[in-house]
């Protein structure tokens, strides 16, 4: 299966389950989860980096809904497109009605679709403002839509100078297979999901959609608010 691409989306979903649980495990990673992932539908998320998608894989079978951009990425393109990832290809037309049929693919098999709307990777100091076109995609699907909120924190027996901003966030201008060495060297990584209780309940229709896309970033920043963290907050000019 290293190899070879599974046949069927169920599939895919469990080939990627499997290889994501199996990973933390082997690197001694910790996963801590409130709340309940939902069984089908869609799950958004603020994003911090390539370890979120390992974890939400790690937790359930899924299908993720990412930038077209990740396909090319050594190791992490590989992982996500032997996993049936449905690709958005931002400016090039008929991309969002393939996004659309693939999440309502994934929808009928029964496989919950994840994507993290921010559309970038933070340090997970801040929350950027949520990108609404795959968001109104997905209400244009019908899913109904769950906030989560993914954290990390390092244990003992890591230098000083190492913080979760920089060694386990993946996000500025640093080489991907530089921060994947460092990151593995780290030790005592604890990985903090929590799921809402309920779908979002969106005030509008998805002609809405940048109302969507706030509410659905209010709906994460409550589920940081949970968590007792502080959070920066972005501000769009």
């Amino acid at each position: 299966m290293l190899v070879t691409r599974p046949a069927t989306r169920e599939g895919r979903a469990e080939w990627l389950h499997q290889f994501c649980a199996r990973s933390l495990k082997a690197f001694g990673i910790e996963i801590e989860v409130t709340g309940n992932y939902p069984e089908h539908g869609a799950v958004i998320a603020n994003h911090t980096g390539y370890l979120d998608i390992v974890t939400f894989a790690a937790l359930h079978r899924c299908v993720f809904v990412s930038k077209a951009e990740i396909a090319k990425w050594p190791v992490l393109g590989w992982m996500t497109t032997m996993s049936g990832t449905v690709y958005v290809d931002r400016g090039r037309g008929g991309s969002a009605l393939k996004a659309s049929s693939g999440m309502q693919a994934a929808a009928a098999a029964g496989i919950p679709v994840v994507f993290f709307p921010e559309g970038t990777t933070t340090n997970g100091e801040s929350m950027l403002p949520f990108r609404s076109g795959i968001l109104a995609q997905v209400m244009s699907a019908g899913l109904p839509v769950t906030a989560a909120y993914v954290r990390y924190e390092l244990g003992a027996g890591n230098d000083p100078a190492v913080k979760v901003s920089d060694d386990v966030a993946y996000w500025g201008d640093v080489v991907l297979f530089r921060h994947i060495f460092k990151f593995l060297s780290l030790r005592n990584v604890k990985v903090i999901v929590r799921f809402a209780d309920a779908p979002i309940a969106f005030s509008n229709d998805l002609l809405h959609r940048k109302e969507a896309a706030v509410e659905a970033r209010t709906a994460v920043q409550g589920l940081v608010q949970q968590s007792g963290v502080g959070l920066e907050d972005s501000v769009v000019c």
